[in-house]
């Protein structure tokens, strides 16, 4: 019995002893733990008196600004702006931010600007023309007739020597007389006088220099000297071998001195002109290897070298033209038949070059969007210069290695420019006046589309507008207020109900005209707002 007496003390003393301890350990947790939200509270305390209040903005967002704190027309506390939040909005005002997943969205793809030569192929239309050089007119240089016709359809081919025409020309005639009775007699003078026969060879000279520049041949003078008898006709043969481009004889039809009656044209070799737009031309050098591709023959592949850029520019085309010739060994050139042209440019070497798609082109200025990091883009005026197929120089504006948008770039600017266009319309419904009092204007850019979640008060079906008390709006950093919308479309009159709580989007339309373009039932009721805005 004392034993079980003494066993039952000690088992009391230890609970006692570990309720005393157990007490004093839990004070002193809690003390400690006490002071930790008191040491954070002095900390924050301390911090924001450090902090150095700049300005005061408008709560909406407008460009107006206080120096003191000040109420808005709402009644609305103006938001101050600390110091070093200042720096951080300076340095983002030219950038654009759009978050990661509508990166995605717009299928934004980047490009580093690299160090490369740019080889570029200027390509212009072209036609086939005879070679001017190798093209003779044939025109008699006395008064006759047409006796007749050896070649007498257009697009004949000719050999060199073979007879066109023969005329009949009484001038002719007489001038053959002439030479033959001068030849004769310069035969018969043989044993008189020196100086009778120095006249008499004197006459047959001038009449055979009076048949020679009639076109009259050396073979025809010879046999008209042997026999002494003058021809009625004279043949006119051609002078190279090639197409009759031209036929104005007709058998039996008068002609006077000038008229070019043939025209015939060798093309062993042609010319293919190329009109060339302005802005290549200063590309183009003669003597470069220049691509000929023929419609006609697509499975062959001509080749030639520039020989002339004609110095005259068509002002209806603004082109100039420039020559190539080609040899036409097969014929299978004629002059009229449409060209493709392939002319290599002269390259400058090595220079910094970003896709032809990173630039984005207003007519008055060229843009290039850098990217800084993800989501954040930064639009630079560049100065472009020389352009290949895929490619522009780029000559000052982007740095060698910086990551340029090459796709959906032209998505960016337009949402940047809207962005800009909504921050600067602002909230009209608000009445704020711009700040003369000197502080720093600050514009907030707001999102396209918002969302937020109110309570139906009032409908106006009639007008398509609906009162709704909504909750804060954070993309346009504004407090729950009571404020009038219009709807998009009847349909969502159907959701928006006096009364019901609802989910919504909507858009600044114009100027302090706000739209909603969605509307659902929302999961909980809306903040409380205050009505003064209404």
């Amino acid at each position: 019995m004392t034993t079980n007496l003494k066993v039952g003390a000690l088992v009391l003393a230890a609970v006692a002893l570990a309720a005393g301890g157990g007490y004093w350990y839990g004070q002193r947790q809690s003390a400690v733990h006490g002071s930790e939200p008191a040491a954070s509270m002095a900390a924050s305390a301390s911090e924001k008196k450090e902090r150095k209040v700049l300005y005061y903005r408008n709560p909406m967002g407008l460009p107006d600004t206080s120096p003191t704190p000040k109420k808005d027309p709402m009644g609305m506390d103006y938001i101050p702006v600390y110091e070093g939040e200042q720096e951080s909005e300076a340095e983002s005002t030219n950038q654009i931010k759009i978050s990661t997943d509508k990166v995605q969205k717009l299928g934004v793809r980047v490009e580093a600007a690299t160090l490369r030569t740019l080889d570029k192929t200027v390509r212009a239309a072209g036609r086939i023309e005879p070679d001017e050089r190798l093209s003779y007119a044939i025109t008699p240089k006395f008064e006759g007739y047409v006796e007749r016709l050896h070649v007498n359809a257009t697009g004949q081919a000719v050999g060199k020597g073979q007879p066109l025409f023969e005329v009949y020309s009484p001038e002719l005639v007489s001038a053959q007389r002439e030479y033959a009775i001068a030849a004769q007699g310069v035969d018969s003078l043989k044993s008189a006088s020196e100086e009778t026969q120095n006249g008499m060879r004197q006459l047959a000279e001038s009449s055979l220099m009076r048949l020679r520049n009639w076109d009259i041949s050396d073979e025809q003078v010879k046999a008209l000297a042997q026999s002494g008898n003058a021809r009625r006709t004279l043949t006119f043969r051609s002078p190279v071998a090639g197409i009759v481009t031209e036929k104005k004889a007709v058998q039996g039809m008068r002609f006077m001195p000038g008229d070019a009656l043939y025209q015939v044209t060798n093309l062993s070799s042609v010319w293919v002109i190329a009109d060339v737009f302005e802005q290549d031309i200063g590309l183009v050098k003669p003597g470069t290897k220049a691509t000929v591709h023929i419609n006609a023959y697509p499975d062959k592949v001509f080749t030639g070298s520039i020989t002339y850029v004609y110095p005259t520019l068509t002002a209806e085309t603004r082109t100039v033209p420039v020559r190539v010739e080609l040899t036409n060994a097969g014929g299978l050139l004629k002059p009229g038949m449409f060209a493709q042209v392939e002319l290599p440019a002269a390259s400058k070497g090595a220079v910094l070059t970003v896709p032809t798609s990173a630039v984005i082109d207003s007519g008055t200025r060229q843009i290039v969007l850098v990217q800084l990091k993800e989501g954040r883009f930064e639009p630079r005026e560049v100065k472009i210069g020389a352009r290949s197929e895929d490619r522009v120089e780029i000559i000052n504006g982007v740095q060698d290695g910086e990551m340029v948008v090459v796709a959906a770039n032209f998505l960016i600017d337009a949402e940047s420019n809207l962005k800009a266009a909504v921050g600067s319309l602002g909230h009209a419904g608000h009445g704020a006046q711009p700040s003369t009092d000197g502080a720093p204007s600050t514009k907030v850019v707001t999102g396209v589309g918002h969302q937020a979640e109110g309570t139906v008060e009032d409908v106006d079906a009639k007008t398509s507008t609906v009162t709704l008390a909504h909750g804060p709006v954070a993309s346009l950093k504004w407090p729950a207020m009571s404020m009038e919308f219009k709807v998009a479309h009847g349909g969502l009159l159907k959701e928006l109900k006096p009364g019901a709580a609802v989910a919504f989007e909507f858009v600044e339309r114009g100027q302090g005209e706000w739209v909603i373009t969605a509307a659902k039932p929302a999961g909980k009721a809306a903040a409380n707002s205050h009505a003064g805005h209404n």
